[in-house]
């Protein structure tokens, strides 16, 4: 009797010619494992149960998927869900920013264990349960602290003639997908909000045509509120609370679920890899769902310059890297020719994208007020002010997804003069902080990441020179708007 049950781990293409598509399944597994290992660090928990039935199944029977490859529609039969089963299938899409795995066949959540997931088989040839993973659907796996905060869910693969059978019957029957993930980690923090949760949702769940159900562990009310527009463009269906759903104790069965969410990168997405989105293909998103009325900077030069003045928004931080003299930088713009505006990025998010998405220049100091950026129009200039030591973060976290959205991306560096921060006293202080090798961000040194944010990030505001500022980047961005955007 063929096995029912395929369990799919990810291959490069190469490894798979290597291979031969002949190999025994045994050593595909010892290569998968070690493959997976080397590229994205240790593999999530997974019981000997779960390894020994990858062993055991035939060659001739086993379908190896590769983790670029695209995922499939829906295999939805005519007889309803539970009238026949289907083979049971994982699929392994992890990176090294994600744990996710795509179940298709009789997928089950009990209200009681909402942290159980249940992948379930009528042709297993054993009544016991067959194995199981454990996993966190939150977009910033190599970040112990986010994860911490991560409720852990353990999918389970077991027979349909099982102890747990009988009670997991089903009495809520969907036909569509479902895509559970966590609003937990970082989430509430306006950079971490997109970066690890609303743009991986947009990567996993676009393709659904809004067709799917969304699962939330760790959900707050507020969280989801707050972004409400963006989860009903994704979804024509109500969102579930895993933890609410317990106290119903429904158990609720799906054709095929997506535990986490796929993630490429910070702030950004990557066209080359599987589903093929690209970051202009988020901000055109983005800009249907919050009706804003300018795609891309358009301000038509005239004999003298702009034909209007151009538009520059400032934004003020309150806490942290606070810019101290925005009102004397906006005087500077007036003076160029801008029409300047200070303000902080408070309120509904609709109200700040519609705010964002009216100007033609995008000004501030480097932290999550810069995610916004992703509601200016295409073509427009973002220009980040970098605090001292803060180079590789800025480049990371923002340089590279602006240029991604197609924006014009402009940066200034903070002279020592600039900053709030004292001049070291020895360079041996400053290497004891972060190394000494201006790794700024790196979390080298004895002081580490904790150390690094509390004096770089968190004690260290700006007092510009607003001159220099005018001369070496303003002008720029004006020649920039006032040349057409070429």
């Amino acid at each position: 009797m063929k096995t029912a049950i395929i369990f799919a781990r990810s291959f490069s293409g190469n490894d798979q010619k290597r291979m031969g598509r002949g190999a025994l399944v045994a050593c595909c597994c010892v290569i998968a494992f070690t493959l997976c290992t080397l590229v994205y660090g240790p593999l999530p928990a997974a019981s000997p149960a779960a390894v020994k039935l990858v062993q055991s199944i035939p060659a001739a029977d086993l379908k190896i998927l590769q983790s670029r490859e695209e995922i499939s529609q829906p295999n939805i039969w005519p007889g309803g869900l539970n009238d026949k089963l289907q083979p049971a299938i994982i699929r392994n899409l992890s990176s090294r920013r994600s744990q996710v795995y795509e179940l298709n066949g009789d997928v089950r959540i009990h209200g009681r264990r909402p942290s159980t997931i249940f992948l379930f088989s009528g042709d297993m040839a054993t009544t016991a349960t067959a194995g199981w993973i454990t996993t966190k659907p939150y977009a910033r796996n190599p970040d112990p602290i986010a994860m911490r905060k991560v409720t852990g869910l353990k999918l389970i693969i077991h027979a349909q003639s099982g102890p747990d059978a009988a009670e997991l019957r089903c009495s809520r029957n969907f036909s569509l997908p479902a895509i559970v993930f966590s609003s937990g980690g970082y989430a509430g923090n306006p950079f971490h909000d997109f970066s690890d949760v609303l743009i991986p949702l947009f990567l996993t769940a676009q393709q659904f045509n809004r067709e799917v159900v969304f699962l939330v562990a760790d959900r707050r009310p507020w969280w989801t509120n707050k972004y409400k527009l963006i989860l009903e463009k994704l979804s024509a269906y109500d969102v579930v609370d895993m933890a609410a759903a317990a106290a119903a104790e429904e158990v609720m069965c799906f054709p095929r679920m997506i535990v986490g969410l796929r993630a490429h990168k910070e702030l950004s997405l990557d066209p080359s890899e599987p589903p093929h989105y690209s970051a202009r293909d988020l901000t055109d998103f983005l800009r249907s769902t919050y009706s804003l009325h300018r795609q891309e900077l358009v301000v038509p030069p005239g004999p003298g310059g702009c034909t209007r003045r151009p538009r520059l928004l400032i934004v003020s931080r309150k806490k942290t890297r606070r810019l101290m003299n925005a009102g004397e930088v906006a005087e500077q713009a007036r003076r160029l020719g801008f029409e300047a505006v200070v303000s902080e990025m408070e309120g509904r998010v609709s109200g700040v994208a519609r705010l964002v998405n009216a100007f033609d220049v995008m000004v501030g100091v480097h932290g999550a007020g810069l995610t916004n950026m992703l509601f200016l129009p295409a073509n427009a200039v973002v220009i980040q002010i970098v605090p001292i030591r803060v180079e590789i973060l800025a480049r990371h976290y923002f340089r590279g997804p602006a240029e991604d959205m197609g924006l014009r991306y402009m940066e200034y560096r903070v002279r020592p003069s600039e900053s709030s921060l004292p001049a070291p006293s020895s360079e041996q202080s400053r290497s004891k902080l972060d190394g000494g090798d201006g790794a700024a961000g790196a979390g080298a040194g004895a002081g580490g990441w904790h150390g690094f944010r509390a004096i770089y990030l968190d004690a260290q505001d700006i007092r510009l020179d607003a001159a220099r500022f005018r001369e070496t980047v303003l002008s720029r961005a004006l020649e920039h708007v006032c040349g057409g955007g070429g």
